[in-house]
């Protein structure tokens, strides 16, 4: 049988591609695992700064982080883009001129992300060629954004009569979200930066009682240490203590 010559407009699948809170095409479609419905990632973030709730059907994402609900559509984000017409031009067009009038150099660093999106080192701002250590220094704040994302908790764990035992105190925070390559080393860095420990002090970052080497990555430890354990649950949790001396 001959297929039927009808044409599909755009505007017959508005309905699956549309975002319910600004009523625009999904940008960065983001969908919460809770329910399934999906929206622009911006205004999700923006939605969960001041609720828990799905703005759409109102269920509780989660009782304290619904961020860690959230999952970016590659796979619709790509559909879309190919239903719409130039769509995909535009919001990069758009990005590279936010990102020229909004992200100037920090401390006299370039800009991982301006270099990304095609944009000249100078962008027009005063400062310098930046340090030579962008690739593995502060500059990864913005550039692992696109990464995959991790939550972990970072729990305190105490042992009596332990040297230093009053040194190393809870976070006020415990929940962090960051990249899946990021390493313990750098974990010990951000430790020792919020518990204002001096340079010298040593700490040890365990996975369910065990000591994790300095190299390892989260993902790393998520799929070898964490996830082989059933009853495990999202997020990870990763403990630190003071470094134990057996000598």
């Amino acid at each position: 049988m001959a297929a039927t010559g009808r044409k599909h407009l755009v505007r017959d699948f508005n309905h699956f591609i549309t975002c319910y809170l600004c009523r625009g095409y999904l940008i960065k479609p983001t969908t919460v695992t809770e329910c399934l419905h999906t929206f622009c990632k911006s205004c999700i973030v923006q939605h969960f700064e001041e609720s828990n709730d799905c703005p759409k059907c109102g269920i509780q994402v989660h009782e304290t982080n619904p961020l860690e609900m959230l999952r970016l559509d590659n796979t619709l984000e790509e559909i879309i883009f190919k239903l719409v017409p130039g769509l995909r031009e535009n919001e990069e067009k758009q990005e590279v001129e936010f990102w020229k009038k909004n992200q100037p150099k920090e401390n006299g660093q370039e800009n991982p992300r301006r270099q990304r999106l095609g944009l000249p080192d100078g962008g027009g701002v005063d400062g310098g060629t930046g340090g030579g250590d962008d690739g593995d220094g502060g500059g990864d704040d913005d550039y692992h954004r696109s990464d995959p994302q991790i939550a972990i908790c970072l729990d305190c764990l105490r042992n009596t009569g332990q040297s230093g035992e009053n040194t190393v105190t809870d976070l006020m925070k415990r929940f962090i979200r960051c990249s899946s390559r990021v390493t313990v080393g750098t974990i010990k860095k951000f430790l020792s930066l919020k518990l204002k420990l001096p340079s010298s002090y040593e700490l040890d970052v365990l996975c369910n009682g065990e000591i994790m080497g300095r190299d390892h990555t989260l993902e790393f430890i998520y799929m070898t240490r964490w996830r082989l354990r059933g009853e495990n649950t999202y997020p990870m949790v990763l403990e630190y203590r003071p470094r134990i001396d057996f000598g």
